[in-house]
């Protein structure tokens, strides 16, 4: 699909505020920072596209997976992932409405060379949430000015979260590792692997942590606690740590919160429900 003709394309719905436009139609627009916000139909799909300015997609509801040929990154509820300039990617959509902020990449000689989730704290979700509202062409100086300048230097403040796997480059391996991620199987062994590419076992797993950094192993079982974050918007951690393999939800609760920092339960349905703050 060419992202240049469906990129962004849902009619608009906003007169003063930039929403639900193609970025296409405001890139020209003489503006550091321009902010766009998108709602999404459940499982919507941004097939593989680019865009030259560097992207902020804060995810305001549900959850975002984003794929690019480095790596997935799986972006829960309230977070955002910064994505570099001219990086090709594909996002998908789990009843996502969108805050996104494009900037030029000479207002932001920092931003990270690769995808990168961060948390989005509450002056930084304020800040994205007025600005979304401002016209196109909005004013440099006073309040809009002010608080364009400012999302910049909020954003840069943040520290990266680990969400993500990275993809080996190899094609015979990424292709085991993107289908992996796509129904991730507790019961897949360094050997059943191996057999799939036609090696040994130790050369297979050689290879892949060359490529990877990671064990198969180490690879699978965090990517199945990855695929665990979209499942826990309607699940509960029970339900969900069952599903992708654990004995327990003690086991899962240990598991995923030394992987993330976080336990499953900031993202479990019960959670979403009662309107995180």
């Amino acid at each position: 699909m060419r992202w240049s003709a469906h990129f962004f394309r849902v009619s608009a719905t906003s007169v003063d505020g930039v929403k639900n436009v193609p970025l296409a139609d405001v890139d020209h627009v003489d503006r550091a920072v321009l902010p766009i916000g998108t709602d999404y139909p459940p499982g919507h799909v941004l097939d593989w596209h680019e865009h030259r300015r560097a992207q902020f997609l804060y995810g305001a509801t549900g959850v975002m997976v984003v794929d690019t040929a480095e790596g997935t990154w799986t972006v829960p509820p309230e977070r955002a992932v910064l994505i570099p300039p001219a990086t090709r990617h594909r996002v998908r959509m789990l009843g996502v409405s969108t805050r996104s902020l494009y900037i030029e990449p000479h207002a932001v000689p920092w931003w990270p060379a690769t995808c990168t989730v961060v948390d989005v704290p509450p002056l930084l979700r304020e800040l994205l949430l007025a600005a979304v509202e401002f016209k196109v062409d909005y004013s440099l100086s006073g309040r809009e000015g002010g608080i364009a300048a400012l999302l910049p230097h909020e954003i840069a403040e943040r520290a990266p979260l680990p969400f993500h796997v990275g993809i080996p480059a190899s094609a015979d391996l990424a292709k085991l590792c993107r289908e992996y991620l796509a129904a991730p199987d507790a019961d897949a062994t360094n050997a059943t692997w191996a057999a799939r590419t036609a090696m040994s076992e130790r050369a297979f797993t050689r290879r892949f942590r060359a490529e990877t950094g990671d064990s198969p192993a180490v690879w699978r079982g965090r990517a199945r606690l990855l695929a665990a974050v979209p499942l826990l918007r309607t699940g509960s951690v029970s339900e969900v740590g069952g599903r992708i393999g654990y004995a327990s939800p003690a086991a899962f609760t240990a598991a995923f919160t030394r992987a993330f920092g976080m336990p499953p339960s900031r993202f479990s349905a019960s959670r979403q429900g009662g309107g995180r703050r």
